[in-house]
């Protein structure tokens, strides 16, 4: 199959680079408007320089979309017209009410995929199969100030990742309380009767991405770089020792099968393109995802 990235910044490149590692895919075309990038980018992966998204799209099947959030719809369109699977980066959209029109375009029988990459991330799956009835849930995604960030907040661009994570693990959030800036934000959830604690920033100096579960029988946590994830389960008695608190808690190293959420994520795209099926993340769940960041970013104004 051959494949196409419109758009090569700081994910774009990184789409062209792994695209051109899989085997599944046979040509590799690239266009972004600053023509040096796309040859520098189409030099470094073996790819073909395109002069115009028309050019790329009649040359290819399959496309990633990986232009800044505020002209996804334009591109994304044209890519609609032209019939090509679609992988959108992730926000799908500006704004929620900006996709569902988006959407309306989408011509039949082609797949329509979004790019939350963190859900491609191992741990996901590995926690899915070890949570069951959680009693408090929190997610914390950290970032050092990135010379890449142009717009949006830090809801949008780091936050929405654990929202995805959330939505489609765990819970639907019934109350949401937040606060904080552009660049740094902590939200309080609830889902049915559990709390759930998301908190990010772009401010930070040490870089986390981690997960951590509470429930009856044990507490999970997830670290979404290491990609490992540890269960501490509560030992079959507590003891006083010389009127000091003991606890000996027993921990589990959950054996994690590391990937590239980024190659799992795109060899799924061009599996799904080439047999006709539905993408694991959908529209409408990314869709879903941009309306809690809304409702986040509503309650910090």
């Amino acid at each position: 199959m051959d494949v196409g990235v419109i758009g090569v910044g700081t994910m774009g490149k990184n789409h062209a680079r792994v695209y051109s590692e899989l085997k599944s895919v046979d040509r590799v075309f690239v266009y972004d408007v600053n023509a040096a990038a796309a040859k520098a980018i189409g030099s470094q992966h073996g790819a073909t320089v395109c002069d115009s998204v028309d050019q790329l799209l009649a040359r290819t099947e399959a496309v990633s979309v990986c232009v800044p959030t505020q002209f996804h719809a334009a591109t994304v369109r044209q890519v609609f017209s032209a019939k090509k699977h679609a992988l959108i980066e992730k926000p799908i959209c500006a704004s929620a009410k900006e996709a569902v029109e988006l959407m309306k375009s989408a011509p039949p029988g082609i797949t329509i995929g979004v790019g939350h990459i963190e859900r491609f991330n191992p741990v996901v799956s590995e926690i899915r199969k070890i949570v069951d009835k959680p009693l408090y849930v929190e997610m914390k995604r950290h970032n050092p100030a990135s010379a890449r960030v142009t717009g949006g907040t830090v809801v949008e661009d780091l936050m929405i990742h654990d929202i995805d994570i959330l939505l489609n693990l765990l819970c639907h959030p019934t109350t949401i309380h937040s606060a904080g800036t552009a660049d740094v934000c902590s939200v309080l959830m609830k889902c049915g009767n559990v709390p759930v604690a998301l908190s990010a920033s772009r401010k930070a100096s040490k870089k986390i991405r981690m997960i951590y579960v509470e429930q009856e029988d044990c507490t999970i946590e997830g670290d979404f770089m290491t990609q490992e994830v540890t269960i501490y389960r509560k030992p079959g008695q507590y003891q006083f020792e010389a009127e000091r608190y003991v606890q000996e808690n027993i921990i589990e190293k959950v054996m994690v099968n590391k990937l590239e959420p980024l190659k799992r994520e795109l060899s799924m795209f061009v599996d799904c393109a080439r047999e006709g099926a539905p993408f694991p993340v959908t529209p409408d769940q990314a869709i879903d995802n941009l309306r809690v960041c809304e409702q986040v970013l509503a309650g910090m104004a």
